[in-house]
């Protein structure tokens, strides 16, 4: 048994007041001469035998009684383990996903995890807890508090052995300390199977709250399927976390003006779509009513005036009528022009420059367009049947595209697609494995495979690049090849001038890597910043003669329609929506983990850590025994005789 307060028990030295006062209290009894009656003798002997027996029962109660209220103030206890002494070390993850959002019996979870944490732990107690976008080392409850309770939730979240990793490397070095880590989350399925490696120096503890949350739907994504010279038509994706649901309110508006109202039956998926006029500013934003996740009931977009894109072919013999089938007027401004009489002025203008099986590239062109290219310019090489190697390398060198090193007369076909690469990404539903392949006769090698779009059979590149050069490995004419006539073409020369421009797309998701081409032309020490109400970011920026590109990835961290601004004037609208993969209610299942503790309730978490350091108070039963002492001691007094 251990006392909290030790120095108490010094007042177990008051218990010699009592002896002392019932030293005083024993007096000899006195002889008084009485009447000779023999029984008298015999009652006087028996009244002083139980009065000395009364006194010395009344002595030891009253002694038990201070000894226990002594004690009881000293607070003993035993301790519950053999480690009650050690330090301890708790670091807290709470998982702060839109995942966070669903319901639980006390509210959301993060508001469950919260409460907990606020009403569990003592105010005074050391901790360092974290988020998925913060942290706060060595503090109390007390100074945690407010943080907590304005705790928002994060679009992005720490994947599981990230978490696991920031946790132990918030523990200090003592390695006597117990330290226990203990992971909050609802453990929403990533797709990777969940596994925690074996450390004996932490004692991780996974704590998963229940979710009532049995249904979900979501406003998935959107594009445009069909456009005309008078609409568009744009296409919702709405997806379904629970059984078939019927009538599903969806809601367009135009800034805040409601544009159209659709209702739809939903399964697993569905879609419906809306038609807008176009050529027209529409800054989008689409409603869902649903009780599950709110992150979701929102999505935002945006459609922009395009301006069109330039494109400059530069021929010598060859035909170019298949580019101008593919960048057709009513999203490109097409020119071409014959080497001899380009006007060298015209190509600082463009946005994509198409070498259209040129033989020999003079200096004087591969300087204006190495300066073209480093000005945010795009450049498309399609070499001829015949052409000066040393000419063409000196370019693809400058562009960072791999070098011919010769040439071979062989017939190939083109089989492979890397659908990875940034000119085809999202331009295919699926893996085509069954379209007519394209063949060329005679083609050049390129002395590396990497950056390879597409592939011949032996694995070497028909087409390299990277996100503004792109070179094909052999001439298109009909001659030599019938690629013009392959599905494959469009896709490819269609993205490529497309992504010359880089245009602000429907939607930005925030959390990825963004590019964001904003056609402008800024003065020096000018910077572009998004806006959205009070708030505003500076993103990074690259500044070009014509455009600035914005590069943006965790930031802006909020869901909206954004302004894009040069101090007060406004360029245009740009729109960004979380990441739709808290949509999924698919969570681990924890039971089958080794290496870690499960519980449902990050109350009972804390409270089980803290049995390990807690004690058995006894002070209670002292109190306990003083009141039964004084109860006897009140017996005594009034029954012995």
């Amino acid at each position: 048994m251990q006392f909290k307060h030790p120095e108490l028990l010094y007042a177990l030295f008051l218990l010699v007041i009592p002896i002392l006062i019932h030293l005083f209290q024993l007096r000899r009894f006195q002889k008084v001469e009485f009447t000779n009656v023999k029984f008298l003798k015999s009652v006087k002997l028996q009244t002083r035998k139980s009065s000395q027996l009364k006194k010395w029962l009344t002595l030891l109660t009253r002694m038990l009684l201070l000894a226990s209220a002594i004690i009881a103030f000293a607070q003993p206890f035993i301790p519950n383990t053999k480690n009650f002494n050690d330090v301890q070390e708790t670091v807290i993850y709470l998982d702060n996903s839109f995942s966070m959002q669903a319901k639980g019996s006390n509210g959301t979870l993060l508001n469950e995890a919260i409460q907990d944490i606020i009403t569990t732990l003592p105010e005074d107690e050391i901790i360092s807890l974290f988020t998925n976008n913060n942290t706060f080392r060595n503090t109390t409850v007390k100074a945690l508090k407010n943080d907590l309770i304005q705790l928002s939730h994060s679009p992005t979240q720490l994947n599981y052995k990230a978490a696991n990793l920031k946790g132990k490397q918030l523990f200090s070095n003592n390695e006597s300390s117990t330290k226990n880590l203990i992971l909050v989350s609802d453990f929403q399925q990533n797709g990777n199977p969940l596994k925690f490696k074996a450390d004996s120096t932490v004692q991780l503890k996974l704590v998963q709250p229940k979710s009532h949350l049995v249904s979900n739907i979501s406003i998935d994504s959107i594009y445009v399927s069909n456009t005309t010279a008078e609409t568009l038509d744009i296409n919702v994706l709405l997806t379904n976390q629970s059984e078939p649901i019927k009538n599903v309110s969806i809601s367009f508006y135009n800034n805040d003006i409601l544009l159209a109202k659709s209702a739809i039956d939903i399964d697993i998926e569905a879609e419906t779509t809306f038609t807008v006029a176009n050529n027209i500013v529409i800054n989008g934003k689409l409603i869902i009513d649903d009780a599950g996740l709110f992150y979701d009931n929102a999505f935002y977009f945006n459609i922009n005036l395009k301006p069109k894109i330039k494109v400059l072919t530069i021929n010598e013999i060859a035909d170019d009528s298949f580019l101008k089938r593919i960048y057709t007027a009513d999203e490109f401004d097409y020119k071409s022009f014959n080497l001899e009489i380009l006007n060298f002025n015209l190509i600082p203008d463009q946005n994509l420059i198409v070498l259209n099986e040129i033989e020999l590239i003079s200096s004087a062109l591969r300087t204006a367009l190495n300066a073209f290219k480093n000005d945010g310019g795009s450049i498309l090489i399609i070499p001829s049947s015949n052409i000066n190697l040393s000419s063409y390398n000196q370019l693809l060198k400058n562009l960072s595209i791999a070098e011919f090193s010769e040439r071979i007369i062989t017939n190939k076909r083109v089989i492979s697609i890397n659908y990875d690469h940034p000119l085809l990404a999202n331009s295919f539903y699926s893996k085509v494995t069954n379209f007519q392949y394209p063949k060329v006769d005679m083609s050049y090698r390129f002395s590396s495979n990497s950056n390879s779009v597409l592939s011949y059979e032996d694995e070497s590149p028909f087409l390299v690049g990277n996100s503004n050069a792109l070179a094909f490995s052999s001439a298109l004419n009909k001659n030599n090849s019938n690629f013009k006539n392959s599905q494959l073409i469009i896709p490819v020369l269609y993205n490529m001038g497309l992504q010359s421009l880089k245009l602000s797309k429907l939607y930005y998701t925030i959390g990825e890597p963004n590019s964001i081409a904003i056609p402008t032309s800024i003065v020096q020490d000018d910077i572009l910043t998004l806006t959205l109400e009070e708030t505003s970011v500076i993103p990074l920026q690259k500044t070009y003669s014509k455009t600035v590109v914005l590069e943006t990835d965790d930031f802006p961290n909020t869901a909206g329609i954004l302004n894009v601004m040069n101090k007060d004037n406004a360029l245009q609208n740009i729109s960004f929506n979380f990441n739709r993969k808290e949509s999924d209610l698919n969570y681990y299942d924890l039971a089958r983990l080794k290496n870690a503790s499960v519980d449902s309730s990050l109350a009972t978490t804390i409270n089980t850590i803290k049995s390990s350091t807690t004690i058995n108070a006894l002070w209670k039963w002292f109190v306990i025994f003083a009141l039964v002492f004084l109860i006897i001691e009140m017996l005594l007094l009034k029954y012995l005789k």
